[in-house]
């Protein structure tokens, strides 16, 4: 089980030809957009080359969401949208790139104010189409809380990886700030 483990670590999925932490939000709708369509050409057989027309609108407003949420639990944010990482390995994650690769950070490099958590993507967390009931639709965690969804569920990775189970395959986390990300952006550059 996760609490068991000394160190809990963060990771972030990304295409070795793009970079880690390219974030389509931090970019005008047209932009962004644009580079997704471009993304549908140039890597059809990636995770991005698959989302539908309306993305990058869905996920401004699943930000819109998420932001306000974690305003209410008095969280910090230094960025407009969050970075996006998820807790422990994700076996379906680091298939969606044509040339994968990860950074993992340990938890503790992070000011935990600064990160929200899903149980789950937070697109399907706070969809109104999945209405299933379970108790971590439409909630959006501190790390505190998350720790406790946790203890009670373990991660989705080890029982839905597959997706068979519904949308939950990883705990999403969503760093507000770009103060450690900076540190490993930087890392990558210079290899």
């Amino acid at each position: 089980m996760l609490l068991g483990v000394v160190e809990i670590y963060l990771y972030h999925y990304f295409d070795k030809e793009i970079g880690p932490f390219v974030n389509l939000s931090d970019l005008p709708v047209n932009e962004a957009q644009s580079i997704l369509n471009t993304i549908k050409v140039k890597k059809p057989n990636s995770q991005s080359a698959k989302r539908h027309d309306k993305y990058v609108e869905y996920r401004h407003n699943c930000e819109n969401i998420i932001r306000a949420e974690f305003a209410k639990k008095g969280g910090v944010m230094n960025r407009i949208s969050p970075h996006y990482m998820v807790i422990e390995h994700s076996p379906w994650l680091s298939t969606w790139y044509e040339s994968s690769t990860f950074i993992k950070i340990p938890i503790e490099e992070f000011d935990i104010k600064t990160i929200s958590f899903t149980y789950g993507d937070s697109m399907p967390t706070f969809s109104p189409t999945i209405n299933d009931g379970k108790e971590y639709r439409k909630k959006l965690y501190t790390y505190d809380e998350i720790l406790k969804i946790i203890e009670k569920y373990g991660l989705p990775q080890n029982w839905n990886d597959d997706g068979r189970y519904g949308p939950e395959r990883y705990i999403e986390a969503h760093i507000w700030s770009d103060e450690t990300i900076s540190k490993y952006r930087k890392r990558i550059d210079s290899i």
